[in-house]
Parts: structure tokens; sequence; C-alpha cells
């Protein structure tokens, strides 16, 4: 997780652009955006591999990097990364997450190995239950996971110290070549080796890369390049050597060349600035060719490639897979400002998309302390003691939120055409926003090979709408032909964000163009199903070269034939197929045209081998031998497959065929709903709010402080409630979900004297997964206290947060306390025996 560390010469410009004035969104003429983008430049190969990084595994697969992009079997390879920290997550549940990560898909898992979560005490490491990062990494390699640590030392990650354990820091240095900290370091990274013994690549494990230290400034001859070097050395003496080493490249990269790649973060927003209002327009909305991104950025310098950078492959690590929430500062992150955020970096040129965090999670429990980053242990931010939430995709406690579904639709695109993005160089038009409040130019760029291409276009900034195109049309000019896209101007919404396919070899078809998205494709011998969805407000469009195909059928939609292009309009999006078409090379293609809705409920899977999409409302995850779907309304529990799948449901549940939806062969599943009461008993209202008091000022934040949470014993004093949970409450059910809906400043949710959870208000639901507190959470009642919100809270929330108040100058209130329960149901495909998930069922 980032920091900003900002030099003194950054601090003026940053202010300023804090508080900059965004100007009103006006509609756009036709004129000023018909506009242009060249991208007729072949593209040269990329440079020669790294020599020191790329590597071969023991059964023969092979991983490089070149100045571009990264090659798995000497294909082009552009994956999808998420962050996990399996020591923040109970390890009974870690493989059905993996198994959800994989079904969003995301192909690498990169997790945080912290220090003081395993030697809290000097010389006693912890690396039982939660804390076996063996086992975690064994996990994600029986189910095709790769997987990227991060070693640090230090590592951040809202962790007590960054990870440093406490008895470390009184050591002496830390984060540079000092021979007392180095020798401590080669004990923690050589404990690491000995974790992930047979798991490296070269072993044939999954461990394909390492990241050294995080978010590093430091510069000297013991610091900076020297000590980020050293840092790799020890790692390879202690047998962590893998195809990929990375170096964050913020706040400043000083690195060893050739040693490291340095990867980025794009986060729209932070909970570090100490900012209590809306952050200005960010620049993780603009197609940029400068990779440093995020509000930190000195916008002066904005689209500004770093020339040093020029031999690396462009790389994400750490793109926004939600926020987390500081006392002081609690941002709401929507879907949309996620996916955005991914489609910009992806037309800026980025290779490797990585998500922080994809899988939220809770801190361990310390043997002498705390786990949490706090203003106590000296450091800028104070968040939760347990909830490491992230409002990511996946939640705390596994659940599947809508951000999930809304990047499952780039993550299924880039695993069946990532390939041929990869080699492809990004283009900007000669006219772009001169800084992110410019709400002028459209947004757009090119990912292109000189023939064939991508176009990724961008019209969403978040809290600041930006206009209406009105009339939109593109000129794009490829080496052999120049083509207009779309044929004649359209409008497009305010808020759209797309990807355009041109000149896709679509099995031996040619689709000069489509104002659609596509998503995915599925080879059925010499028939191939693409599947695209229609972008809210747009009406899709397909445009072939009608040299490329003998014959096309589109029922119900308007064909017409203009200069050697065959132009098929007016599909209504459905599963139904929509368009058919025999190619010149004697292969049939289908094309699908889903609703935006629809196509956030297509999965992809392969069962023994063999690929199947599947179209379900419900929560789905999969090996190779089983389906588990999950839902709070059991009338999602449906799903359609294609093609045909033989499969067996477990012992007590119905599976019913229901007939076609469509390419879909449908089936419901018979599950009877569940309600759970709960009892909810007022113990204590009326607690007075206390006073606020403010913590140390730090030299980034421009010397000014900002306020500190409750402390634990303002807890002991604040509203309580009792909240009785039925004794059955997880019988026939997967998971029950205690939904507190309340207002206040913060929250605690305790089983006698034991902290099960914790929450800052932000306006939203709080949620609780009650399964992983079983059998305490019926044992005895739990108590829910809440610290009244001021008035006067000098925090940010954003508007839409903040509670009625009414005329009281404090709120501290329970709107409604209810049980969720989550149902579930398992297909086997094949038999149980050969299941690698028994163990948890």
């Amino acid at each position: 997780m980032r920091i900003p560390t900002f030099r003194p010469f950054l601090l003026a410009q940053f202010f300023l652009a804090l508080v900059a004035v965004c100007p009103s969104a006006k509609p756009e003429t036709s004129d000023r955006n018909a506009v242009a983008i060249d991208a007729s430049e072949r593209v040269s190969a990329p440079a020669t591999e790294f020599p020191r990084m790329g590597g071969q595994s023991a059964s023969g697969h092979t991983i490089r990097v070149n100045a571009s992009y990264l090659t798995l079997d000497g294909k082009p390879w552009l994956p999808v990364m998420g962050e996990f920290h399996f020591s923040r997550y109970p390890e009974k549940y870690w493989e059905e997450e993996i198994l959800k990560m994989k079904a969003g898909g995301v192909q690498i898992v990169s997790t945080y190995v912290f220090w003081i979560h395993h030697e809290e005490i000097e010389g006693q490491f912890d690396w039982q239950g939660q804390r076996n990062l063996h086992h975690f990494v064994q996990l994600c390699g029986e189910h095709g996971m790769y997987v990227f640590v991060r070693i640090g030392p230090w590592a951040h990650g809202e962790a007590r110290n960054g990870g440093l354990p406490d008895w470390l820091l009184k050591k002496g240095p830390t984060r540079r070549n000092d021979p007392v900290y180095l020798a401590y370091v080669q004990r923690f990274y050589q404990e690491i080796a000995d974790q992930l013994r047979g798991l490296m690549w070269k072993d044939g494990g999954p461990v394909i890369g390492v990241q050294l230290e995080n978010e590093y400034s430091e510069r000297g001859p013991d610091a900076g390049k020297a000590h980020i070097l050293t840092l790799k050395n020890l790692a390879l003496q202690v047998g962590l050597g893998a195809p990929i080493f990375t170096v964050t490249g913020w706040p400043d990269f000083d690195f060893p060349p050739g040693e490291v790649i340095p990867v980025f973060s794009a986060y729209s927003d932070g909970f570090w600035y100490g900012s209590l209002k809306e952050l200005p327009p960010s620049d993780v909305y603009l197609f940029n060719l400068r990779r440093n991104s995020g509000h930190s950025l000195l916008y002066a310098k904005f689209n500004q490639p770093d020339e040093s950078l020029s031999g690396y492959p462009y790389f994400v690590a750490e793109g926004g897979g939600g926020m987390e929430v500081a006392y002081h500062r609690r941002p709401l992150i929507a879907p949309e400002d996620l996916a955005a955020d991914v489609l910009t970096h992806l037309g800026s040129g980025s290779n490797l998309y990585g998500y922080y965090m994809f899988q939220g999670g809770a801190n361990p429990e310390g043997k002498l302390s705390t786990l949490q980053e706090s203003s106590a242990t000296d450091y800028p931010n104070d968040v939760p003691v347990i909830s490491y939430d992230f409002q990511a995709p996946l939640g705390e406690f596994g659940q599947m939120r809508p951000s999930f579904r809304e990047l499952k639709l780039f993550h299924l695109f880039l695993e069946d055409f990532g390939e041929s993005l990869a080699p492809m160089a990004a283009s900007l038009p000669a006219q772009i926003p001169s800084s992110p409040e410019d709400i002028g130019p459209p947004r757009f760029a090119l990912r292109s090979d000189g023939q064939h291409a991508f176009l990724f276009f961008n019209n969403y900034l978040g809290n600041d709408p930006l206009p209406a195109r009105i009339g939109f049309q593109v000129s794009v000019k490829l080496r052999s032909e120049e083509i207009a896209i779309p044929n004649k101007p359209l409008n497009v919404p305010s808020g759209s964000y797309f990807i355009w396919p041109i000149n896709l070899d679509m099995s031996g078809a040619t689709l000069k163009y489509a104002t659609a998205q596509l998503v995915s494709r599925l080879n059925q011998g010499s028939e191939t199903y693409y599947f695209f969805f229609a972008v809210p407000g747009l009406l899709p469009e397909f445009a072939f070269d009608s040299h490329s195909i003998n014959s096309v059928s589109a029922p119900g939609s308007v064909i017409s034939r203009d200069t050697g292009t065959t132009y098929i309009r007016g599909m209504q999006p459905s599963p139904t197929v929509a368009m058919t078409s025999r190619t010149r090379t004697n292969n049939t293609i289908h094309i699908i045209v889903l609703s935006h809705t629809q196509a956030r409920d297509l999965w992809k899977t392969s069962f023994h081998g063999k690929e199947y999409m599947l179209f379900s409302p419900a929560d789905l995850f999969f090996d190779e031998h089983s389906v588990d779907m999950r839902a709070r309304d059991v009338s999602r529990l449906r799903f359609g497959v294609f093609p045909e799948l033989n499969f067996r449901p477990e012992q007590g549940i119905a599976v019913k065929k229901t007939g076609r939806d469509g390419l879909f062969f449908d089936y419901v599943a018979s599950v009877t709903p569940r309600p759970i009461s709960v009892a909810v008993e007022a113990l204590i209202t009326g607690a007075p709010p206390i006073p606020v008091k403010m913590g140390k000022p730090f030299e980034w934040r421009d010397n000014v402080p900002v306020a500190l949470p409750p402390q634990d014993r303002d807890y002991d004093r604040a509203n309580e409630w009792q909240i009785t949970v039925p004794k059955d409450v997880l019988d026939h059910v997967n998971d029950a979900f205690l939904r507190i809906k309340y207002a206040g400043d913060t929250a605690r949710l305790y089983s006698a004297s034991k902290l099960l959870d914790d929450d800052f208000y932000k306006g939203t639901v709080w949620e609780v997964g009650l399964k992983r507190f079983a059998p305490e959470i019926t044992s005895t009642p739990l108590r829910l206290r809440i610290v009244p919100l001021r008035k006067d809270a000098p925090i940010y929330l954003p508007a839409k947060a903040w509670p009625d108040f009414s005329s009281a100058n404090s709120v501290g209130i329970v709107e409604k306390i209810e049980i969720s329960p989550e149902y579930e149901v398992r297909l086997d495909i094949g038999s149980k025996s050969e299941s690698k998930r028994d163990s948890i069922h």
C-alpha cells in the first residue's frame, strides 16, 4: 500500500492542486469530438530480454522478461495479479478464496510476508495456522495460480511498523546496508526460503516473482540502489530465486539497472491524505504515458514519460482494488472507480495489472500488541485494529462485491486476447487533456501493432462527471489504411468507458471494428463463439471486411454492404447468438451480444480439460471437478452452461433443467429460504461524544495534524447494544452475515471481552460473517459499542455519507440489525475422490 513521500518542492504544487476547482461540465460540440489518432508506425520487436531475469521451471515451462512485456512459454503474456494477505485470513477458508480469485480472472496471487506476523517475539518464528506461508502457496499452485511474494523486509500494508517487529527497531538503523540489520534480514529471508522450499518456479512450483522492499526512497552509499542490490543478493543466497524481481517505482526510483523491474500504483483516492474535502480529479482517469500516477503526481509533468524507464516493461503492482479507511479520512470507492482506472492503464501501455487489494482481510491477533498501523507507533494514519476489508472485490469475509463482476469483464478479455494486446504499443491523439481537471478533449488511446489495434475510451471521472461526447468518431491511421470508427458519428454518454477491437482476426474473419466491448471467446472445434456486451447508451455495430467472410446470418438485425465492408446493426442484447458467419478459411464464428448487466453474469472455466461458459447471477467459483454457487437470494441459485455439461448436485439438493436461454442450457436449484431472526437490546444510549484529539503533524502533509481515533477506554463509555444470535444460525447455510446499519463515529463488536471486528463509519452497512466466529457467537450474546460521531468532527466523509444530526451535536445510533444467510449449492463434475476441496466441505 502506498503513502507518497513528497520532496519539499512538490508540496506547494500538490496542495494547490488539492484545492483546485474543477470547471463545470458542459456538452461538447460534434466538431470537437471528431478526432484522429496515428498508429501507422511499425512496432519494433522489444529489446533483448533481461539477462538476469526469467527462467525455466522443472517441468520445462519458461517465463521471460523483455523491455515491453512478459512471455510465458514463448508467447506474450499479460496477466492479472491480485493481492491476498494469507496471514490476514483464516487458513481453512484460503482455498475457496483462491478459487474465487481464479473465477474472477486473476492469474497471479501476490502477498506480503509481514515480518511482525511471524517473529513478533525475537527468535520465536510462527508459521502455523493462518501464518502458514507454505500451505498458502501450495494451495495456489494446486489450482494453477502463480504467486508473487513481497518479502520486504519493510512491507507497509498498513501493518504495525510497516511489518518490522518492535524488537528489531531497537537494534539500530533499518532499511539500509547496516551489518546488524542485514544479519537479521538474512535470517528472516532464510525462514521464508525454508517455507517456500520446493515451491519456487525453478523447482516446478508457482512462485514466479519476488518484490524487494516497498515504497523505498532512501538515498546514499548504504541505501538506494546499493541496498536493493544487497537485498536481492541475500534473497538469491538463501534460495529465493525467481524469474521476476521487482521494486516499487514510487515515491522514487533509485534501483540497480537490469536487476529489478520498477512497478507502479494507481489509486483513485487515498486515506493517507490530510484533506477533509473531496480530492481534485485524479490523473488515473487519463491516458498517461507517465507511469507514476495518482494524486501525488506533479501535474506539470503529466504525460511526460521518464526516459530512464524506457527499457523496462510497464507493470502496475498496486492498482486500486478498493481503498482502506483511516480514522481521519474515509473514502468510498465505487465499482466504476476501479474499472475506469484499469482501462486507462491498459490503454496507456501497462502489461501487467495488479490489484491492491483484491481480497480483503483482518489483522491477526498479536502476542504483544495489536498489529495495525497507528499514530501510537509514530505512523501517520490510524486504521481499524482488526478490519482490513479495503472495500476489495472480495471482502473481509469473502463477499463477492459488485466490483468483482465489473472487473471480471476486463480479466476475461485479457485471458483470451492479452497475447495480442501485450506487444501493442500505446498511442495518444495529438490533442489530449492538459491536466486531470481538463474536461475538453475526449479521453482515448490506442494500443496497436500498426495493423491491428484496440481503442480504449474513458468518459468517467468519479465525482466530477465528464460531458457526453456528441458526434464522437475517431479516424484511426494504421500502416495500410485509415478507418473511421464508427462509420457514422455517435453520442457517447457521460460515465462511459470501453474497449473496441480494430482489425480483429476472428478465426479468419476480419472484424474492422465493433462498437461493443469484447469479453471472451469459446473454441468448439471449427466453430468459435465470441462474447461481447453492448456499452450502455450505445447501439452495437459490427463492421467486417467483406472479403474475409462467405456468409452472414443475423436474424432481426440490419445487414448492409459498402465499399468492401459488411455492417451489422440493430443487434438486441441477449444470450442468443446474434450473428453467425462462415469465414473464407471455412471456420464458423458466432457472436453473442449481452447487455452490460448480463455480461457481469458471464463466467469461463474448464472441466477435465474442456472449456465452458457459465451464465449465472449467483456467486460462482470452481475447480476442475466442481462448481460452487452461493447467493443470499435463493432465486439467484441458477445457471446456464454451454456446451451442455453432466454434473451431480450434492446430496439433498434438487437441481432441475428448465430448458434453454438462448445459447445456454439452463438449470435451477431448489433451495428453501430460511429467515433468521436476531434479538437486539439497547443497553446504553445517550453517551456523550468524546473530545477531539489531534495527532502529530507530518511534513509530507504540510505539517497539518489530523484527528486521532477513540482509545480503548472510550468504548467503555460508548453506546452499547446486546445482540443475541440464534444457536442454529449456521444450520443449512454457508454463512450468515450480521448486517449492522448504524450512524456513529466508530464501532466495535465483541464476544464477551474479545474484540471480533471493528469499523470506521462511512455511511455503508457494516457486514460481519458469523461462521468465522463459531461457536463462540452462539455461546454468549455479542456486544456492539458505538462511539458517537460529532457534528463538528474534523474527518473526511463523502457528502452523502454524513448522517442526519437534526438538532443534535452528535449521533450514535443503531438503525437496523439483521442476519442475511448465504446459501450454497455445490455441483460435482467427475468423481468426488478427484476433488481437491473435500477437506473444506
